[in-house]
């Protein structure tokens, strides 16, 4: 029900490596889907698609939630998007 999209200087396996870390340890959301540019994420609160396309120097990464704005889910999947450095040298760009 809610979508969000950040670009970010990370390349898509790290964007992906980033969400299974983020998702995994703040609200327990396992992958349950994995394609080259896409991922889903399932848990007790909900449901996230992950989609990374690169597109010169950026990766656009679109996210696609079933909860409301307000939800848990959604506030680390802001989170997450929040915390990809949008160029390198940006802090987390590793």
């Amino acid at each position: 029900m809610s979508d969000y999209e950040r670009m970010t200087a990370l390349p898509i396996d790290e964007v992906f490596a980033r969400a299974e870390q983020v998702f995994g340890a703040r609200i327990e959301l396992a992958r349950t889907h994995a394609a080259p540019h896409e991922a889903t994420y399932t848990g007790r609160e909900g449901t996230v698609v992950l989609e990374a396309h690169r597109h010169g120097p950026y990766t656009s990464v679109v996210a696609r939630t079933d909860q409301l704005r307000t939800s848990r889910l959604d506030n680390v999947v802001r989170h997450l998007l929040n915390a990809l450095p949008y160029q390198p040298g940006d802090p987390g760009a590793g």
